[in-house]
């Protein structure tokens, strides 16, 4: 049989980030060789991109599964009958808020390797999704602050949903439950990826609150020109949505923004998140 890198198209978006994959079916079976071959282009495209994928909410979970273990995520609207599955649903009741560049769910003390998010309902222009690529913007920091930042831990939090959660209405109790439950994590400002070995920025604007051992105006100064890094265009790609496309994202190399630009309009997105390992 032909191997899947035989089979399928790849369109580049950017020079280091960004890959469409054409000619293939995600609702096929896949043999373990295969997902090694996704896996290792995701390592090397940091996202990659699928169109026309008219799969069934069990294949989307079943393709996710072929790289490990999936995540329940304890604080989002998930599927009831698919708790694996986050639905991300915007409208003019519920405007868009995470139009902000982020890694997922850092607060985790072993965060996810990646996410694959499909377009259920897209608005007739605007919110696309936008990836930064940390390695790159790791590469051009100069030596002198590669220096500054080897061996710094940032510290991660949650804060974000358990304010969500009082805005709710949850009781003082279940929000400290949660805390409990999820306590802030400690993570290296550059991580090592686990499989290439390259280093990348990893800390984000959403869920990293400082820097250990070091004055925290100091930290939070140093923290916000790490966030900038990822607005530079030299180190993104942009992908516009239509229905039934996937974007498969290495949550260990890039962060990324939803653009709230369409509101009113509908949005709605289905998320099935892959575990990962501890940062190094």
């Amino acid at each position: 049989m032909q191997a899947l890198s035989e089979r399928v198209h790849l369109e580049h978006l950017s020079p280091t980030i960004g890959t469409e994959v054409h000619g293939i079916d995600l609702a096929a079976t896949f043999t373990g060789q295969d997902f090694a071959w996704f896996g290792n282009l995701l390592v090397e495209r940091k996202v990659l991109f699928f169109r026309e994928q008219n799969i069934s909410i069990e294949e989307h979970i079943e393709f996710a599964r072929g790289f490990g273990d999936i995540e329940v995520h304890p604080f989002t609207n998930n599927d009831s009958a698919y708790p694996q599955v986050i639905r991300l649903a915007n409208d003019r009741e519920r405007p868009p808020q995470i139009n902000v560049w982020h890694s997922d769910v850092t607060w985790r003390e072993c965060p996810s390797l990646g996410s694959i998010l499909r377009a259920r309902v897209v608005p007739p222009v605007g919110g696309d999704t936008l990836f930064a690529d940390m390695e790159a913007a790791y590469d051009r920091l100069s030596d002198e602050t590669k220096e500054t930042l080897g061996g710094l831990m940032a510290v991660h939090d949650n804060e974000v949903f358990l304010r969500g959660m009082q805005r709710g209405g949850a009781s003082d109790e279940a929000i400290e439950a949660k805390r409990a439950e999820f306590p802030p994590a400690r993570h290296p400002v550059v991580r090592t990826h686990p499989v290439s070995g390259r280093k990348s920025i990893y800390v984000n604007k959403v869920f990293t609150r400082t820097i250990e051992g070091m004055a925290d105006a100091e930290a939070q100064a140093l923290l916000q020109s790490l966030y900038l890094k990822a607005w530079i265009p030299d180190y993104q790609c942009r992908f516009r949505w239509r229905v039934d496309s996937l974007a498969f994202w290495d949550n260990r190399a890039v962060q990324h923004y939803a653009a709230a630009d369409y509101w009113p309009e509908r949005r709605v997105m289905e998320r099935v998140t892959v575990i990962g390992d501890r940062p190094r």
